[in-house]
């Protein structure tokens, strides 16, 4: 399902006024691949993430889902068109890590949250598309960082909705586990034709492992694209007066890292277009 942000301004309502954090945003995110979105600290990730969510009214513009906005549907539906995974999901330590997962049914099960033997299913099968068959009977607090954050993920996958939303799922994880849950974002989003949208500071694994990488800016959103693209891609000619005050811009120098930061330069060889 193809989420879009129209016109969309984020920020806060304030005693003194509105807050804006971006200039308005407008984007269409497409099934079926993963997106990942990069921007420096306080720029507005999470922000965002929350409005997409329904978590957060937006100050002015809308975000559509399948045509309509998030706005006209209820708390129930809406829960079952959109998951959230954030670094704050902390689970009652001594719950299981296959009830934490059948968590994500609870926007299918009747008032007293009995699962039925279909949510019972979905569940495990959700842990076993994430490989953490192991870790069913496990306490959550007997987990690691990365273990935990898998049990999380397999919690979106069984509330099964169409856009998953995660905001730095990798933050706190090892250099192999980063790969590792990326990875399995990208093949979810691949194979189960899921909307994934992840907010990251870890940017060469998003530039190797995402199908699409944002920038966000306060000026708006670009759409982070590689020199050698342009090189190969004619119909790219002349993205250059798009972009920023008429420059292609180095995406280190963008989040402030400076011009070439990684082990073979990767953000050296990127550019921004505007959107």
């Amino acid at each position: 399902m193809e989420l879009v942000l129209k016109d969309l301004v984020i920020g806060y309502n304030t005693r003194a006024g509105q807050r804006r954090v971006t200039a308005p945003l407008s984007v269409k995110l497409p099934e079926g691949r993963l997106i990942c979105l990069v921007g420096r600290n306080g720029v507005g990730k999470s922000t965002l993430l929350r409005s997409l969510s329904g978590l957060q009214p937006p100050l002015s513009g809308d975000v559509l889902l399948g045509g309509s906005s998030i706005a006209s549907y209820s708390h129930k539906a809406l829960a079952r068109l959109v998951s959230v995974v954030t670094t704050r999901d902390v689970p009652v330590p001594s719950m299981t890590s296959w009830e934490v997962v059948a968590l994500g049914r609870s926007p299918y099960t009747q008032f007293w949250g009995q699962l039925s033997p279909a949510d019972k299913e979905i569940v495990d099968r959700s842990i076993d598309i994430t490989g953490i068959s192991p870790l069913a009977s496990r306490r959550v607090g007997s987990l690691s960082d990365g273990e935990r954050q898998k049990v999380m993920i397999a919690k979106a996958i069984a509330q099964e909705t169409p856009v998953i939303l995660l905001d730095e799922p990798t933050a706190f994880l090892d250099y192999p586990s980063k790969v590792s849950t990326l990875s399995l974002l990208s093949r979810l989003a691949r194979e189960m034709g899921r909307t994934i949208l992840v907010s990251t500071h870890d940017v060469e694994h998003a530039l190797r492992l995402s199908d699409e990488v944002l920038l966000l800016q306060k000026e708006g959103l670009y759409k982070v694209l590689r020199r050698d693209a342009l090189v190969l891609d004619h119909s790219a000619d002349g993205l250059g007066q798009q972009v920023g005050d008429g420059d292609l811009l180095d995406l280190g120098t963008a989040l402030g890292v400076g011009d070439g930061v990684g082990e073979d330069n990767l953000l050296k060889r990127t550019v921004l277009h505007a959107l």
